[in-house]
């Protein structure tokens, strides 16, 4: 994973703004972003807000921050829960489509583009005898004690590769 700091000049973690979704699977964006301010050197090279609006309504979020961080779709960076990837494992991507992510929906429908960067860090269980486990189930669920220390694990790498 390489992240280019001319390039990417804001970085939005998505998530569910009340606190009964603070510790759950969907709120992964804004854990990491958490994660990312407590080390201060970090936040000298982008700007780092959390969504304060439901997931699916994220479009409208990400729209009005461009505009106020005065930054470009392609300088965009979301990071994103997916429960296509298997916990401990993150994707870098560009130009993506959404694969299902009602947040990620809403912000190419608002930007009109899929123009921009995007962290998609994985939540979903390895798939017992062949059988996928539908995110529905279990994005809303509070994040075991176990896959909690996963996490932990990844967003501490993450911030080591985003120096």
């Amino acid at each position: 994973m390489d992240f280019n700091v001319a390039k990417i000049k804001l970085i939005i973690g998505l998530g569910n703004p009340e606190k009964e979704y603070a510790d759950t699977y969907h709120n992964v964006g804004h854990l990491i972003i958490d994660c990312i301010k407590s080390y201060s050197l970090l936040t000298t090279h982008y700007s780092l807000i959390k969504s304060n609006v439901y997931m699916n309504e994220s479009g409208g979020f990400v729209k009005t921050a461009l505009r106020k961080y005065k930054t470009e779709p392609e300088e965009l960076l979301i990071i994103q829960d997916d429960s296509d990837i298997e916990i401990g494992k993150y994707k870098l991507s560009f130009n993506r489509g959404s694969a299902g992510h009602k947040g990620i929906e809403s912000i190419i429908k608002s930007l009109k583009t899929k123009d921009f960067w995007r962290l998609r860090i994985g939540i979903a269980k390895p798939p017992t005898a062949g059988k996928k486990i539908k995110a529905e189930s279990f994005v809303l669920k509070k994040i075991s004690k176990t896959n909690e220390k996963i996490l932990n694990k990844v967003f501490q790498e993450i911030k080591e590769k985003m120096l």
